[in-house]
């Protein structure tokens, strides 16, 4: 009897030993990633594709998005988040505040630049996408042309001569970062008096630009609104902006853990282009579709879900 109890313990305690072995197999087989982003709408969408590929690749994935640049990549370095795209401009400039125009305006160099130097810090830079979404002033065509402004010495020039002739909405962060406006206005020549500069959101902006509430606003040059609305963007003759190649960067710790992740977010990278990216950022913020719509609608039609 005593035999026969014992032998049944046994038993008990392997399939016990089982049940925990597999439960915590289950655990560590489930792959899980937080994927950051800022806030605007590029900054949601390519969250959203990168969901969609690492969620058909078997991940459980959680967005963090609507953050400010220096918030999203704090929350990379302290592992709140385990990755985001950040633009190559914006970590030469903002992170690393660099200004050498021989690094920042070429893709390539500034892309290695800002890889070499995060890799030290335990950030990995993936591959980059190919569009360049590069900060850009705009104005309604037909008040440029008959303004005579063409490029941003033309608009420098302009200012110069009417100080107060046009009204100027800045973006809050574009106004404060070092690579931003005093900065530009700087290079440029120009000064703009503070009763006609209005800051304001870069969505505000669009509107108000449309409205005719402002006769000059900044924005991103792969904003499907500028087509849309009939803006014009005003030519950088002298090279201020850097190039905004947005990468997938990754925390070095996450990487080894899923090395997978390098493969599958490349589609984006190899596959997505200035002309779709503005397509895309159209249909959200000119049509109001929303983000997840679009991402999937995207994917499909390139053959990616």
């Amino acid at each position: 009897m005593k035999k026969g109890f014992r032998l049944l313990l046994a038993c008990a305690a392997v399939t016990f030993a089982a049940s925990i072995c597999l439960l915590a197999s289950g655990m560590s087989a489930e792959k899980r990633i937080i994927i950051g982003g800022k806030n605007f709408t590029e900054q949601y969408l390519l969250p959203e594709l990168a969901k969609d590929l690492l969620e058909k690749a078997g991940f459980k994935v959680e967005l963090k998005t609507g953050l400010a640049t220096n918030l999203v990549r704090k929350a990379l370095e302290q592992g709140e988040i385990d990755l985001y795209y950040e633009y190559t401009g914006t970590a030469y400039t903002v992170f690393y505040k660099q200004r050498d125009p021989e690094i920042m305006n070429d893709s390539i160099k500034v892309y290695n630049w800002v890889r070499d130097e995060d890799k030290n810090k335990g950030l990995i830079w993936l591959d980059p996408v190919q569009f360049n979404n590069t900060y850009t002033l705009m104005m309604q065509e037909g008040q440029a042309r008959k303004k005579g402004i063409e490029s941003i010495s033309d608009l420098a020039n302009y200012v110069n001569r009417h100080p107060k002739g046009l009204i100027f909405g800045i973006g809050t962060e574009f106004w404060e970062r070092p690579d931003g406006f005093k900065k530009l206005m700087k290079v440029y020549g120009f000064s703009v008096p503070a009763e006609m500069i209005k800051k304001m959101s870069i969505g505000l902006a669009y509107t108000a630009l449309k409205n005719g509430q402002i006769g000059i606003g900044m924005g991103f040059a792969t904003d499907g609104r500028i087509a849309a609305f009939g803006f014009v963007n005003l030519v950088d003759d002298k090279k201020f902006f850097p190039v905004y190649n947005p990468v997938p960067v990754v925390r070095a710790e996450v990487l080894n853990r899923y090395p997978e992740i390098r493969n599958i977010l490349k589609p984006l990278a190899d596959n997505l282009n200035t002309i779709e990216m503005q397509e895309m950022n159209k249909r959200v913020d000119v049509d109001h579709e929303s983000e997840e719509k679009v991402a999937k609608d995207w994917l499909r039609k390139k053959g990616l879900l």
